[in-house]
């Protein structure tokens, strides 16, 4: 369809919900690799950053929590050493709960992710996130040059609008190499405005389930396919898998 990078979160087969497992980390990993596929595969470290207060005593989690320490959230980069993975570099009220990464969290996470040899993928809601990503740059903590994703859209960060993503993208580092995306109606606008900006796109079921109005995606594959005709349209084109490893530097 024309994707370069693959970006995974795995389920538990079993109960169906997000999981941290690293076994089922390594079997998507080997699949994708057995298959053939020439693609850049990106792990996320998102998970195990919820935090929701407790009913009867706000200072002890609730059961919304999902809280792990910076090694558990990276334990199956350092295991699999993937070209790239996600560091959310924000805190911010996500939906009823906290998505919360303190500073020194990220830097334990990012020295663990850079000496596994991967690229992290420096994932911004807010200008703020971008603050500190920066801060996070200056002290040596993230690889060069820096890899950002600007997430947008999503409750309760910057909206998906022209406005918000040229904010952003004015605050990275002038050797940043970025990306831009937005969830469900505002994923395909945002492609269209991440190009003319000058940045990478990304759009997938994570981010949005509708194909067009009214039109459930059948697969991944549709969405990266009407991505990448949008992408022509504006005449610019898609990367392979090789051209994405070196803008990335992976």
């Amino acid at each position: 369809a024309g994707a370069a990078v693959v970006h995974i979160h795995v389920r538990d087969p079993q109960t169906k919900q997000a999981s941290m497992e690293g076994a089922l980390y390594a079997e998507t990993v080997e699949r994708i690799r057995a298959s053939g596929a020439d693609v850049i595969v990106n792990l996320t470290t998102g998970p195990g950053a919820r935090f929701a207060p407790g009913e009867d005593d706000p200072a002890l989690p609730g059961p919304e929590t999902t809280l792990k320490s910076p090694a558990e959230r990276v334990r199956h980069i350092v295991a699999l050493k993937p070209p790239i993975c996600t560091l959310d570099v924000a805190t911010l009220n996500f939906g009823e709960t906290v998505f919360m990464n303190t500073p020194a969290h990220l830097r334990e996470m990012a020295r663990a992710i850079g000496a596994a040899g991967t690229k992290p993928e420096i994932e911004v809601f807010d200008l703020g996130n971008i603050m500190l990503a920066n801060r996070l740059i200056e002290e040596g903590c993230l690889k060069q040059p820096p890899l950002f994703q600007l997430c947008l859209g999503i409750p309760y960060g910057a909206p998906a609008t022209p406005e918000a993503l040229l904010a952003m993208r004015d605050m990275l580092p002038e050797n940043a190499v970025w990306s831009a995306f937005g969830i469900s109606q505002a994923e395909f606008p945002m492609v269209a405005m991440s190009v003319l900006a000058g940045g990478h796109v990304r759009v997938g079921l994570e981010d949005n389930l509708y194909l067009e109005k009214g039109v459930l995606a059948p697969s991944n594959a549709a969405l990266v396919e009407r991505a990448a005709r949008i992408i022509h349209e504006l005449g610019a084109e898609v990367a392979t898998p090789d051209e994405a490893r070196g803008i990335f530097g992976v």
